[in-house]
């Protein structure tokens, strides 16, 4: 098969790779759509040491299974796989389970390859006529959906009526302002620096995009809910200042470093800091629900090429020269 190999720092090779063999409870899925993701990003700069090169980077896929119970049906895939044994699987969090294991880290390949292996329970099937491409949105969709309904549970006051902010404009930025108009917030706004990924976050809905340091920002004490969807000492400060006194903080960033964070402010004030990291199989199957039905929107904020040209997209997205909040890839 051909994928798209991260090989050192930096550099990706398209290239020839062994066919997958799958174990008993696996099955192979011929990949129609990839999307590359921030932490896809982090590994390709060398910054995550469970990415180590040669590796097949990838992990929100969608395509064909060519085996099992969905022989030839169209599906997409939950990359965490799980024990399924422990406390915390028993317990219905299996995205909290210490033997965890995601596509695209090591050792399991990723999905920027013609064919990946996975868990047959890890498989979604596809309601009729929902776009193969836009499928591959699932698995970010679902960490936005996840990392949503965390804050909301934990506000004082009803959704409907709260601020929320979202910090990033990327794709889980993206996704977390969708997933809150979905559960009803009215005033969401986005703090994004890309021009062109702030125009394309006005597109996707009725948010509020703005530069991080405009003039037309939230104000320090304004915001109910914030989602930091970036994880910089930058974004977890903008964070700690905007946030109402018992107001909540949601961090989904995955950047390395823990500075910006006013710890006193949040004692005082008694803001809620919440970590979120993936999300429930019961929440993956509702966001591909949410997706599929047009609940989460038009969904035309992505932008297609070709597998093969996956080395020049990680070059365009680095250099800032993509506007669309999730880029595709098509083996």
């Amino acid at each position: 098969m051909k994928a798209l190999v991260y090989t050192a720092p930096l550099t990706l090779a398209f290239r020839d790779e062994p066919d997958p063999l799958p174990a008993n409870d696996e099955v192979v899925v011929k990949v129609e759509a990839v999307g590359i993701c921030g932490s896809d990003m982090h590994g390709y700069h060398g910054h995550d040491e469970r990415r180590p090169a040669p590796l097949i980077l990838g992990h929100e896929a969608s395509g064909i299974a060519t085996g099992g119970r969905l022989a030839g049906r169209r599906v997409t895939i939950n990359p965490l796989v799980t024990c399924m044994t422990c406390d915390a699987c028993l317990d219905g969090r299996p995205h909290l389970c210490p033997s965890r294991q995601i596509l695209s880290l090591a050792p399991r390949q990723g999905a920027f390859a013609e064919l990946v292996r996975v868990p047959e329970a890890n498989l979604v099937e596809l309601p009729a006529g929902f776009d193969l491409v836009q499928a591959a949105l699932a698995e970010p969709m679902a960490v936005a959906y996840h990392a949503v309904h965390l804050g909301l549970a934990r506000l004082a006051r009803p959704g409907t009526s709260a601020r929320a902010a979202v910090l990033g404009g990327g794709a889980i930025g993206l996704a977390s302002a969708l997933v809150l108009a979905m559960a009803g917030v009215r005033s969401i706004s986005v703090g994004e620096p890309n021009a062109a990924r702030r125009a394309t976050v006005t597109r996707a809905g009725e948010f509020h995009a703005h530069a991080p340091d405009a003039a037309d920002a939230p104000k320090p004490g304004s915001i109910d809910l914030v989602l930091d969807a970036v994880g910089a000492e930058a974004t977890r400060a903008a964070a700690c200042r905007m946030v109402k006194p018992g107001g909540v903080i949601v961090h989904i960033g995955l950047l390395p470093g823990h500075a910006g964070v006013d710890v006193r402010r949040i004692t005082l004030q008694e803001i809620t800091f919440i970590g979120t990291y993936c999300y429930t199989m019961v929440e993956f199957r509702e966001t591909v629900d949410a997706l599929a039905s047009g609940r989460l929107g038009s969904l035309d904020w992505l932008e297609e090429r070709p597998l093969r040209d996956g080395a020049r997209a990680f070059q365009d997205i680095d250099h800032g020269r993509v506007a669309a909040a999730k880029v595709i890839l098509r083996p």
